[in-house]
């Protein structure tokens, strides 16, 4: 979109280097202070000061592209300048049920559920785990969300993860699956999030450190808030977003120089009327947009959010806000496009918000795609040929053209007056419609018994491990 000028970015970047070097930035874990200052880094305490140089050197070793595999091995999103990619939310304590529409706590079947529904939906490209699984044992209440996905997927996952250990589990369950070690094809990428302000704790910090030895893409994603743990102007926040970026890629390429990185996160503003974070404020998507304008001038991956809405259930303000997320962060260039349907200021997830943005996520890359102007397209010869006052409804041209040039939506509602008001479905009604059918028709590619029969035993390993603590 060309917000940012090129003199306001290198003020941006001078001002977050000022930061790193005068105040620095807090690692709770003694390995990451170790590498750090093992680099240059001046550490007192748990403070480490991070010079321009070592930021610089960061920037320059982490790779421009990253490429991600599905489950079978098959390269699905090559993140670099002009791919977007859609996938789905993770980890609210609350979803609304499809079937009643009520909102209640979120429990593993939803994220199965959510799962299913997001493989049977070819504009959603990776998957997160939706909801929060509240009836599984909390310690490894992640793996359980993981091992899901997995089952009930081929395309690729964004995991958040407790810790460290919890992580190695999901990589070892992981390779089994795909059958070589992650760094070779990977189809999991692990979502990691500094505490702002300035603060990485010790379970970021080793999830960072263990992803650079792994080969594991990460994404790091600040969400700092806005007046509350980041200054009130929205120039202010944006620093200190970027100042908790630029640290954790320092870290995670001081310990393994190239290692993959995805640079991304959100300043979205406190509500100062009800101390709501409001995701679909127009400041959040102004500090989305920058993010995005200082993740191309570092040359790094993007990773942002869009299809969520602050509406508590899925009703026209989750359409409005959901539609217009979208649409401005795949414009904006953001190659990972996370946290399709989401609602309730990132607390509850909706099967039917994900359905209905799926819908979304079509006329938005029709849109993004433009209008072809080559000589093929322009028809030149057609138009002679049927001349003033003719109907190109005949022509060759129409039948082989028209599905390319002509977005058909599935859901959206385009009957004439007369078929609607005979009964014709609602954009509603046509969700649920879609729901039922995937759900009773769909069945996801499953992973080969003898793998699946390992990783059952991997889940009773750790559980009898939970139980005698």
């Amino acid at each position: 979109m060309g917000a940012m000028t090129q003199q306001e970015k290198e003020r941006l970047h001078a001002a977050c280097l000022e930061v790193l070097e005068r105040v620095g930035v807090q690692f709770y874990d003694e390995e990451a202070l170790k590498i750090l200052k093992d680099h240059g880094a001046q550490v007192d305490g748990e403070v480490a000061r991070i010079s321009p140089k070592m930021i610089e050197e960061a920037i320059e070793s982490a790779p421009g592209r990253v490429v991600i595999y599905d489950r079978n091995g098959a390269e699905k999103m090559s993140l670099e300048k002009g791919s977007f990619y859609f996938g789905t939310g993770s980890d609210t304590p609350y979803v609304q049920d499809f079937e009643t529409n009520q909102v209640r706590r979120a429990v593993l079947q939803d994220t199965i559920n959510g799962t299913i529904v997001a493989d049977a939906l070819p504009n959603i490209d990776f998957i997160m785990s939706m909801g929060l699984a509240s009836d599984a044992p909390v310690p490894i209440s992640d793996i359980h969300q993981f091992v899901a996905m997995l089952r009930n997927s081929t395309k690729p996952i964004i995991v958040t993860a407790h810790d460290e250990i919890n992580t190695k589990t999901m990589i070892e369950i992981d390779e089994l699956v795909i059958g070589c070690p992650i760094g070779e094809k990977p189809n999991l990428m692990l979502y990691n999030e500094p505490s702002s302000p300035l603060r990485h704790a010790r379970e970021v910090a080793q999830k960072a450190i263990l992803a650079a030895d792994t080969g594991m893409p990460i994404t790091y994603v600040p969400a700092t808030m806005i007046g509350g743990a980041s200054p009130i102007t929205v120039a202010g926040g944006l620093v200190v977003a970027v100042c908790e970026l630029l640290s954790g890629l320092v870290l995670h390429q001081c310990r393994r120089p190239g290692a993959p990185f995805i640079f991304g996160g959100a300043a979205t503003p406190l509500d100062m009327k009800t101390g709501s974070c409001c995701y679909n404020a127009p400041e959040g998507h102004l500090n989305a947009v920058y993010l995005a304008e200082m993740g191309r001038y570092y040359d790094l991956p993007l990773f942002t959010w869009g299809g969520s809405s602050d509406a508590i259930t899925f009703d026209q303000q989750a359409s409005m806000e959901a539609m217009f997320s979208l649409l401005i962060n795949a414009m904006n260039g953001g190659n990972l496009i996370h946290d399709v349907g989401f609602l309730g200021q990132g607390m509850v997830y909706s099967i039917d918000s994900l359905v209905a943005c799926h819908e979304m996520i079509g006329l938005v890359k029709r849109l993004i795609r433009g209008i072809d102007l080559s000589d093929e397209k322009l028809l030149v010869d057609t138009i002679c040929q049927v001349g003033i006052g003719g109907s190109f409804l005949q022509e060759d041209t129409t039948a082989r053209y028209f599905r390319e040039e002509i977005w058909l939506p599935e859901l959206i509602n385009r009957d004439n007056i007369h078929n609607v008001l005979a009964g014709g479905g609602s954009f509603a009604e046509n969700i649920k419609k879609k729901i039922k059918k995937i759900m009773t028709r769909h069945k996801p590619v499953p992973i080969p018994k003898e793998i699946d029969q390992k990783i059952t035993a991997i889940m009773k390993s750790i559980e009898n491990r939970e139980l005698s603590f």
